[in-house]
C-alpha cells in the first residue's frame, strides 16, 4: 500500500518510535505496560492512537486488511464516540501472518473462546482482529472495495459505507439488538450507503428488517414501494 507523508506523524510521537519495524528484531518491540503513562487522558483518543499505531505496522509489513467498527465510522466523518476497542478486518487465511507480524512488533495477540477473531492489545487498547463480518469470512473482493482514508492524520483501508453498516445491522439477533447504537451511524453515513444491497444482503433476517423499518419511520432512509414489501 502507498505510504503517505502524514505516516511519519507517528514516527514523532513520543516514546513509540520503535513501533516502526520491518525486519522482526523483537528486541526493538514496545512494552504496552511501559507505555501506558504516554497514553492521552482522553479515551477517544487513547483508541484512535491504539489504531494508528496497529494499521501503521500492517501496512508496512503490506498486509491486506481494512478498518471497520466505531473507528472506521470516525473515519468516513462520524462523530468521535468511540467504543470500547478497534476493529481490523482480515482475510481468514492470514490470521497467521498478521498475528506473527504483531507479535514480532511487541504486541501480546492471543485466540479467545470465539472462532471468528482474534485479539492484541497496544497501548492498553483492546484490539479486535475479525476475520468474519456479517456471519460470513472476510474476503478479498470485501477488502478491495475499501477506501484509504485518514484516521487521525494517518491514512488506512476503511470499509466502504455500504460494507460497514452491513456488518454492524447483519449482526443484530435476539440477544444483541442496539438499535439505538447504529442509529446515528446510519443517520451520518446514509447517503454513502447503498440501503438495496444491505436489504439483499440481510435477506428476511427478522432484526435487520425491523431496523430498516425503524430507519423509515424516521425518514432516515426511505421507505420501499408496498409491492416489493411482499
Amino acid at each position: 500500500m502507498t505510504r503517505h507523508a502524514d505516516d511519519d506523524a507517528l514516527d514523532q510521537h513520543a516514546g513509540v518510535a520503535e513501533l516502526r519495524l520491518a525486519t522482526g528484531d523483537t528486541g526493538l518491540g514496545p512494552q504496552n505496560g511501559a507505555l501506558a503513562e504516554d497514553l492521552p487522558l482522553d479515551r477517544n483518543q487513547a483508541i484512535l492512537q491504539a489504531a494508528k499505531q496497529v494499521g501503521s505496522i500492517l501496512k508496512r509489513n503490506g498486509h491486506r486488511f481494512a478498518l471497520a467498527g466505531s473507528v472506521a465510522v470516525y473515519a468516513h466523518g462520524g462523530t468521535q464516540n468511540l467504543q470500547h476497542d478497534v476493529d481490523f478486518c482480515f482475510r481468514p487465511e492470514d490470521a497467521e501472518a498478521v498475528a506473527r507480524t504483531l507479535r514480532e512488533a511487541g504486541l501480546p495477540v492471543y485466540a479467545p473462546p470465539e472462532d471468528w477473531l482474534l485479539k492484541a492489545s497496544c497501548l492498553g487498547q483492546q484490539v479486535d482482529l475479525i476475520f468474519e463480518l456479517a456471519h460470513q469470512p472476510v474476503t478479498t473482493e470485501l477488502l478491495e472495495r475499501s477506501q484509504e482514508l485518514s484516521v487521525d492524520s494517518v491514512f488506512m483501508p476503511v470499509l466502504s459505507p455500504t460494507d460497514l453498516v452491513h456488518s454492524l445491522v447483519a449482526a443484530f439477533s435476539e440477544h444483541h439488538c442496539d438499535f439505538g447504537a447504529v442509529l446515528p451511524i446510519a443517520r451520518t453515513l446514509r447517503e454513502r450507503v447503498d440501503w438495496d444491497a444491505v436489504r439483499r444482503a440481510c435477506g428476511d433476517q427478522p432484526m435487520p428488517d425491523a431496523f430498516f423499518y425503524f430507519l423509515e419511520r424516521l425518514e432516515v432512509i426511505p421507505s420501499r414501494p408496498k409491492e416489493a414489501q411482499r
